[in-house]
């Protein structure tokens, strides 16, 4: 997909809308000084254009009873389906992300558990019944940030 450029309303609009999404377009219109309808245009087309790809909404996975975050790295056999597999992985619900990536591992997936107990549980009875090789766990103690990607100016 080649790199798309946004004017200052375009950048407006997404700076906010990363900030809480539960902005009112008619607040960030006022801050801009632009109707509504302006604001409510624009985000259909970033909508349409697949510059926006969702919204949601940030639970502290502690308040659900899941203190324990970790990255598990997976080294998959050798000839296994990776789109079938990824499926299979969607599946379990603790796993929160997944990724395809290079280097020493095929996927690195994020598990969210009520204990160490479980993730070893998660790993041994349902990750290994899968066409997984090894696994690498890394347990995450605390997440100093998490922030979207920069939206100061449109530079190459």
């Amino acid at each position: 997909m080649p790199r798309q450029y946004f004017d200052a309303l375009d950048l407006t609009i997404l700076k906010a809308l990363c900030e809480n999404a539960r902005t009112p377009y008619l607040e960030i219109a006022r801050e801009y000084g632009v109707s509504g309808a302006a604001v409510h245009q624009r985000v259909q087309r970033l909508l349409a254009g697949n510059v926006i790809i969702g919204s949601h909404c940030d639970v502290n996975p502690a308040t659900l009873g899941f203190h324990v975050s970790a990255f598990v790295g997976i080294n998959v056999k050798s000839g296994a389906n990776l789109n079938k597999l990824v499926e299979q992985i969607a599946a379990i619900p603790e796993i929160t992300e997944c990724n395809i990536v290079s280097g020493r591992y095929d996927l690195i997936v994020k598990l969210n558990a009520r204990s160490n107990a479980d993730i070893l549980e998660i790993i041994r009875k349902r990750l290994f019944e899968l066409d997984i090789v090894s696994t690498e766990t890394m347990v995450s103690f605390k997440q100093p940030f998490n922030r979207p990607l920069p939206l100061d100016a449109n530079r190459d």
